[in-house]
């Protein structure tokens, strides 16, 4: 069973279906900007490839602060948000730049704290890390206990890969003691795989598919769950939902998460799903081979847009 959190979905603007007919093929966000008053921002894929930022990124975030506009940053990263933070700091991003910064890793730290999910409030104390130590910002004033014992642990956080070349098969033994020992496990990073540096890395979420799948009971932070949505555009300060856009590379986590909370949605092609469509980041897509991939995923954007380009 999956677990994500619960809350109230806005009605959707547009259709799936409305989606499919209107969906439009931009080259910028010049073109859209005066129907928003907010964005809310992925960032591995569409501002960063994990390394290096697009060449773009900053200018074009740039442009949305001089145009008045707000930005959020949603990433599914599984650690803190100061830790995002610093980390674009070192690609040459300045903070200054954009506005607030929400990750999965945050959301899961603040669950960790409050309790107050049913879910959460069942686990224990002791907790078995899956993941690499660079994620421990996740723990932080948490008062967990991390044991290296899968036998003395109440539960498993998993944050993702300890080697970027890991597979899930690396796991298995782990996943295969945890499901004996009926361990649940926390998922801090939904995503199944993200692009670093051109090459395929496999996420925290492609892990606890696997252990859902053998049985395993794992509850998810993160997108696409529409709850981080409305918290971010609470952190973002636009009330109406209509003037809020989210921006990712992702059909299954940032264009099916803002269409599930009610914002309109805008894909961009040149992320994870560029050879798929067979395009680069920046270059522009055959918009009827785009809209063949986003019917099959049954997550249909607003709009697309090759690039975060201003």
């Amino acid at each position: 069973m999956v677990l994500v959190l619960s809350c109230k979905l806005s009605a959707l603007t547009i259709t799936q279906k409305d989606r499919a007919s209107s969906m439009r093929h931009i080259k910028s966000l010049r073109e859209i900007t005066k129907a928003y008053d907010g964005f809310i921002l992925d960032l591995w894929g569409l501002v960063h490839d994990g390394e290096t930022p697009y060449p773009p990124a900053k200018s074009t975030l740039a442009a949305l602060k001089a145009a008045g506009l707000k930005t959020l940053l949603l990433s599914n990263a599984p650690r803190r948000a100061h830790v995002l933070v610093e980390a674009m700091a070192r690609m040459g991003i300045e903070r200054s730049l954009y506005g607030e910064v929400l990750s999965s890793g945050e959301a899961t730290r603040d669950a960790l704290i409050a309790r107050d999910d049913s879910f959460f409030a069942s686990l224990g104390h002791r907790v078995y890390h899956l993941g690499p130590e660079r994620d421990r910002s996740v723990f932080e004033d948490t008062n967990l206990n991390i044991v290296a014992n899968l036998g003395i642990a109440d539960f498993i956080l998993c944050t993702g890969p300890i080697e970027l070349t890991d597979q899930v098969a690396d796991y298995q033994s782990v996943l295969d003691a945890g499901l004996t020992y009926r361990l649940p496990m926390v998922c801090a990073n939904p995503d199944l795989l993200v692009i670093r540096g051109g090459k395929a890395v496999i996420c925290a979420g492609a892990i606890a598919e696997r252990y859902r799948s053998m049985g395993g009971l794992v509850a998810y932070r993160g997108k696409p769950d529409p709850a981080i949505y409305h918290l971010a555009a609470r952190l973002l300060g636009v009330s109406n939902p209509r003037r809020i856009a989210g921006v990712g590379d992702a059909l299954e986590t940032d264009i099916k998460g803002a269409n599930a909370a009610g914002f309109d949605s805008i894909w961009c092609t040149g992320g994870i799903h560029a050879a798929e469509l067979g395009c680069a980041y920046g270059v522009a897509v055959d918009p009827l081979r785009a809209e063949t991939l986003a019917q099959a995923s049954g997550q249909l954007p607003t709009a697309t847009i090759p690039g975060f380009i201003y």
